[in-house]
C-alpha cells in the first residue's frame, strides 16, 4: 500500500511559480513510478507529467513541456512539480499518483492522492 499526501497549492499571479510536494508512505515508494494529473472544473483528469522510479525518465504533457518540471527524491519518499510561467489555464486541482512504469501509470495508475487546488489569476 502506498498513501500519497500532496501540498503546496495555492493562488498564484499568471507568470509566477509554484512547487507542488506529493509525500508518498510506505517502504516501496522507490519502485513506483509516480506522475501528476489536474482536472479543471467541468474537464477529465488529464496527465501533466510523469518519472520513472530512479528519476532517469521523465515525461510531460505538451502544454507544460519547458514551464513545469518533475523531480523525485526516493530518500524523502517525495515526488515534486516544479510550475513556472503559470497561467490561468493551469487553474486545476492537481492530483500525484503511482503506478507501475510510466505507461501504465498514465492510464491505470495504482494510487491517487487527494489532491491540491492550483488557481492562477489574470
Amino acid at each position: 500500500q502506498v498513501r500519497l499526501v500532496e501540498s503546496g497549492g495555492g493562488l498564484v499571479q499568471a507568470g509566477g511559480s509554484l512547487r507542488l510536494s506529493c509525500a508518498a508512505s510506505g517502504r516501496t515508494f522507490n519502485s513506483y513510478a509516480m506522475g501528476w494529473f489536474r482536472q479543471a472544473p467541468g474537464k477529465e483528469r488529464d496527465f501533466v507529467a510523469t518519472i520513472s522510479w530512479s528519476g532517469g525518465r521523465t515525461n510531460y504533457a505538451d502544454s507544460v513541456k519547458g514551464r513545469f518540471t518533475i523531480s523525485r527524491d526516493n530518500a524523502k519518499n517525495t515526488v515534486y512539480l516544479q510550475m513556472s510561467s503559470l497561467k490561468p489555464e493551469d487553474t486545476a486541482v492537481y492530483y500525484c499518483a503511482a503506478g507501475r512504469t510510466t505507461v501504465t501509470i498514465t492510464t491505470s495508475p495504482d494510487y491517487w492522492g487527494q489532491g491540491t487546488q492550483v488557481t492562477v489569476s489574470s
